[in-house]
């Protein structure tokens, strides 16, 4: 029996390990560091300390801000909306979805965005892509008005493929304790606004796909009318970030609540800010869906509840506000160009007709043209 196997060791004659043959590269990487540099340096805030490269990103809370501050935290991720951006070879903006589903999340209990970490896990470091998606990060904290403050890239050889990666991120945001807002807030008499929405924003995107990609079979590349542009380009309109609005607007009017719409739909996440006892009463005839909700339904044969359960619909917010304050709130949100309407009203459930058991919303009347 020869040395080297005694020794455990491979036979002499066999080539040597590397960890680049194993599929990871540290240059490569060290390269996407400095491609990032500068789309991280522009997300920054002045509490911020240090540069990017350190083990651990520092952010001095300047606590003579708040009398008693509490802070808030937020993860979350893409999904398969990447799928589209990976199959078109475009990534600069799927980091704004990305910040869009993480603060949008904080400001709903009324708090400030301070700073944002990435997680990027890639099949193959490719420099130029991971600067693209961290520009579309940079890009969508300089729109929430937080810090990216670091992150980590991780290569995965073997468990993905050399194209494919995914993204996540971890927020944290801070509010003062006697301005958290929430669902102890909100009261009967209290009137709901809807805040537009881009597009399909995050979510839905495994049935818009396989509706218009698998059963449809239209080319993401492919002009769409109804659109005035490709089908991809429709698919990958980023998401809005109403961070800084709602900061806005509830400093500017008596806010109760926010609701993010993302995944569930409209109805499943405002009810999560009405308290039990309390129905929110919203009309469908106040605004019509984007064409690409149309198209999905009527492509797919996609039921009516389907689509209200797994799309935003064409409401990515929603805010309850006092009575008195509607057209207070309407003004700041039209100043701030951000399209926005009355949606409907809360009331005691006793008092909703047709309202079942803890029907905390109730969706009423038919989308026009739709």
């Amino acid at each position: 029996m020869s040395e080297d196997l005694i020794a455990g060791s491979a036979p002499s004659e066999s080539p040597k390990a590397t960890y680049a043959a194993a599929g990871v590269s540290i240059e490569a990487g060290d390269e996407a560091v400095e491609k990032i540099r500068p789309w991280a340096e522009r997300a920054t805030r002045p509490e911020v300390l240090g540069s990017l490269g350190g083990f651990a990103g520092l952010f001095q809370l300047k606590l003579d801000r708040w009398k008693e501050p509490v802070l808030a935290s937020s993860t979350d991720g893409v999904g398969t909306k990447l799928a589209v951006a990976q199959a078109m070879d475009k990534h600069d903006t799927v980091g704004i979805d990305l910040v869009a589903m993480v603060v949008d999340d904080l400001v709903v209990a009324g708090a400030e965005p301070l700073f944002l970490q990435d997680y990027i896990a890639v099949g193959q470091v490719v420099p130029d892509r991971i600067a693209d998606l961290v520009k579309g990060i940079s890009e969508g904290c300089v729109q929430a008005g937080c810090a990216l403050l670091g992150g980590e890239t991780a290569e995965h050889p073997g468990m993905m493929a050399p194209g494919e990666y995914d993204i996540s991120a971890t927020g944290v945001g801070v509010v003062e304790a006697d301005g958290m807002l929430g669902p102890d807030k909100v009261r009967p008499g209290d009137v709901v606004i809807a805040m537009g929405a881009s597009g399909l924003h995050s979510n839905g995107y495994s049935l818009a796909r396989h509706v218009l990609l698998d059963l449809a079979r239209m080319p993401l590349e492919g002009h769409v009318e109804e659109f005035g542009r490709t089908l991809g380009e429709e698919m990958l309109e980023p998401t809005r970030i109403y961070a800084k609005d709602c900061l806005a607007l509830a400093a500017e009017a008596e806010v109760r609540t926010f609701a993010h719409v993302t995944g569930g739909g409209l109805a499943q996440n405002l009810a999560r800010v009405i308290p039990a006892g309390l129905t929110a009463t919203l009309d469908r005839g106040t605004w019509t869906p984007a064409p690409v909700f149309r198209m999905i339904a009527q492509r797919g044969r996609v039921e009516a509840d389907e689509m209200e359960k797994t799309f935003n619909m064409g409401i990515g917010m929603v805010a309850v506000v006092t009575a008195e304050d509607v057209d207070r709130a309407l003004a700041v949100l039209t100043a701030r160009h951000v399209p926005a309407w009355v949606l409907g009203e809360v009331a005691k459930q006793s008092t909703v007709e047709g309202a079942e058991e803890d029907d905390r919303v109730v969706l009423r009347g038919n989308h026009p043209r739709f």
